[in-house]
């Protein structure tokens, strides 16, 4: 496996187990602004070309020795979970084979879960054993909303036996954010208004990562690594929708061998 093409995750799980976000640079087929390993085909009305997405998830299985295709999810910005148990079976239609979810959990060997992210925050977890796996999509809503919380609770595992490493997000010192996701945060729970940083009118900075955290430590996650990159200030490695709008996507994988 190339390491320039990845971001390994940085987390003390078991060997069997494996896991890494793609970079948007080094290989792949799409042109700009999608340049260049782009894996999302719903990026936007205008989105790229689909049998440039479909060569670079070719690519993605090949270059990296996936055990299996990756179950890719159609993902809404919402709090549903999936347990996948079985290989994905291609029909042919994109949209038939992606179900609408945004998380994923596996206790079977060399099934692939994945994650389509540009600046929300990709969540990968792992038991202490390296029996079970799990993949979420959080942005700031699906975060507001509880996704990590019904990641955890659709697991097998108990809390304290579980790890999550947080993949690239937008980061806290680029992501500026209105007073409606303030609001949501701070209503849960109003601890949360440590993770907000005024900076103009009706207007914060928000730490995506401190909030994940705080989530996770709440259903008695102690083992959280990643959270120090952004997606927003690292235009060479991470697309961002935030930065650029049109824009690709990269994956976040997880899998036990």
């Amino acid at each position: 496996m190339n390491q320039k093409n990845i971001l390994p995750a940085n987390w003390p799980a078991p060997k069997n187990i494996h896991a890494f976000t793609t970079l948007r640079n080094g290989m792949g087929v799409s042109r700009p602004p999608f340049d260049q390993f782009n894996l999302g085909n719903r990026n936007s009305e205008q989105g790229d070309d689909p049998i440039a997405v479909e060569k670079n998830r070719e690519l993605l299985v090949q270059a990296f020795s996936l055990p299996d295709r990756p179950h890719w999810l159609r993902q809404v910005h919402g709090v549903d979970v999936l347990r996948f148990d079985g290989s994905p079976k291609p029909s042919g239609n994109y949209q038939q084979d992606e179900p609408v979810a945004d998380a994923s959990v596996t206790s079977k060997k060399n099934i692939v879960l994945s994650i389509l992210t540009a600046d929300c925050l990709p969540v990968l977890f792992c038991n202490t054993d390296g029996g079970e796996v799990a993949a979420a999509h959080a942005g700031w809503r699906g975060l507001a909303n509880g996704m990590l919380q019904n990641t955890v609770r659709a697991m097998n595992s108990e809390p304290e036996n579980i790890m999550a490493w947080l993949g690239p997000a937008a980061g806290p010192a680029a992501y500026e954010i209105g007073a409606e996701v303030r609001d949501a945060f701070v209503h849960y729970d109003k601890n949360a208004e440590v993770a907000f940083v005024p900076s103009r009118e009706n207007h914060w900075k928000v730490d995506l990562y401190q909030l994940a955290r705080m989530r996770l430590q709440s259903m008695g996650i102690s083992k959280v690594y990643g959270g120090d990159h952004c997606s927003i200030s690292e235009p060479d490695s991470f697309f961002s929708h935030r930065r650029d709008q049109q824009t690709g996507r990269m994956a976040s994988l997880i899998w036990i061998s």
